[in-house]
């Protein structure tokens, strides 16, 4: 893409992807950055880190490519709910290695001698949410054979708490969904239910709490980023001055850009 638009990149995995759904962070961040910044959705269904590393690598813009194009000023990382996942689920992480590639992914980025280094890309961590065991349970509970349940609470929180201590380490800010889900549901797996679609992922009222602290955090910590600090790329209509050339052909320019 041409320079003239940087971009908000969302790298996670099916909780990201379905950020394009209506009422989704995605579609609210794209909504609120609209001529700004554009937003580059990058979560598929069912990764995890292992494997989210291969895809950074193929879509993120690298520093040799001579210069120019695109620049991603805001990278917003989701992962841990499906490394979480329990053995023998293919895409369990266990919980060093769950470090070690979210470590690897940051440092892609912040290593002078990375390829992908990009100093002026600022980060954003998230947190994985907690899931419904009643809902999660029930639906594979129903499958035919039944299948017995694949997360549990307390590892999946140790996964947020991992990330929690990845954002202080490395000084990045992180919205931590765990919690403010949790405690949204009165800290009790029956009140995830206001929370969940399917006990797993997350539905439109999650994703509005997710937006709004995203919103906030980038002020607190980002204040540059924030979408009341950005002007528009492309002036306004009323800034337009239309004029036609002698040859009738009409032409456009900007004033006060």
């Amino acid at each position: 893409m041409a320079g003239n638009m940087d971009a908000i990149m969302l790298i996670g995995d099916s909780l990201t992807q379905g950020g394009w759904e209506p009422g989704g962070f995605a579609q609210r961040l794209a909504y609120r950055y609209a001529r700004k910044m554009d937003v580059l959705n990058r979560g598929l269904s069912g990764y995890n880190t292992e494997w989210a590393l291969e895809v950074f690598k193929q879509t993120f813009p690298r520093n040799d490519g001579g210069g120019g194009g695109q620049k991603v000023k805001l990278l917003i990382i989701w992962f841990g709910a499906n490394d979480a996942v329990l053995p023998p689920k293919v895409q369990h992480s266990p919980l060093p290695k769950f470090k070690e590639n979210m470590h690897t992914l940051i440092s892609l980025l912040r290593s002078p001698s990375s390829a992908y280094h990009s100093p002026h890309t600022r980060l954003l961590l998230i947190t994985p949410p907690p899931f419904s065991s009643l809902q999660r349970g029930s639906i594979l509970a129903s499958r035919t054979p039944p299948e017995p349940l694949d997360r549990d609470q307390a590892v999946t929180r140790a996964y947020a708490q991992a990330v929690r201590e990845l954002g202080e380490e490395q000084a990045i800010p992180v919205v931590d969904m765990y919690t403010l889900l949790w405690e949204g549901a009165g800290g009790k797996e029956e009140g995830l239910d206001k929370w969940m679609q399917d006990g797993l992922h997350v539905n439109a009222a999650a994703y509005e709490v997710l937006y709004d602290h995203i919103v906030s955090t980038v002020k607190t910590h980002y204040p540059e980023l924030h979408p009341d600090n950005l002007p528009f790329v492309f002036a306004p209509w009323d800034e337009m001055i239309r004029t036609t050339d002698v040859k009738g052909t009409l032409q456009s320019r900007y004033k006060n850009v």
